[in-house]
């Protein structure tokens, strides 16, 4: 065997290794969920889960235009219809509304909002944020009112009470994550609920 089918046997039987492989990722990912506890959201204005599959096309657009840098991308293991779309982790870095995302999305799988604040209460619902009370510091009489400093639509989203109490109002919670980051507990007291009829808004 001269040195060329050599090297021709070692590229496919690396082919169908590489073949293999993502095979096995696939179902990994299919009957390896990620956590229940692993909150993720989709950028704003998001259409809903299954139509915003079908249309976006994993351009990457949208995190290169975030100037917060909170938007990142699926793996094999969230399952190859989800692989390559972009999440939000709140915990980590959440969304500061600023719209870049959806402005450069080239087929609208992220609709376009304004950018005052009642553009994002009727053009944006990521999810709603839940306060878990047993773990809240404010609810245990140490006053705390990060989250609600953190809203940025403190008095419409949130609103607090004795001890800075973060009193979540879902009409106008657009589900940013702001909060979520900026909850001084661990675990977080408060966490967003991804929507599952996208993140457009009433309107969607």
């Amino acid at each position: 065997m001269n040195n060329t089918q050599h090297i021709q046997r070692r590229s496919v039987f690396g082919v169908l290794i590489a073949a293999v492989m993502a095979w096995f990722g696939w179902l990994w990912g299919r009957k390896t969920p990620r956590p229940a506890t692993e909150l993720l959201l989709r950028p704003p204005g998001a259409l809903a889960e299954d139509e915003f599959l079908d249309a976006c096309t994993r351009c990457f657009k949208c995190a290169n235009a975030c100037p917060n840098q909170c938007i990142k991308f699926h793996g094999l293991g969230a399952g190859i219809h989800k692989m390559f779309t972009p999440y939000i982790k709140a915990r980590t870095r959440g969304c500061t509304l600023c719209g870049e995302c959806a402005r450069v999305c080239p087929t609208g799988a992220l609709r376009p909002f304004g950018k005052t604040q009642d553009d994002w209460v009727a053009g944006i619902k990521m999810g709603t944020a839940r306060v878990n009370k047993a773990m809240c510091y404010s609810f245990h009489g140490r006053t705390c009112g990060a989250c609600y400093r953190a809203c940025p639509l403190a008095g419409t989203a949130m609103k607090i009470g004795m001890f800075e109490t973060p009193l979540v109002q879902p009409d106008g919670c657009v589900g940013c994550g702001l909060c979520e980051q900026a909850c001084l507990h661990l675990p977080q007291a408060i966490r967003v609920i991804p929507n599952p009829n996208g993140s457009t808004g009433r309107s969607a």
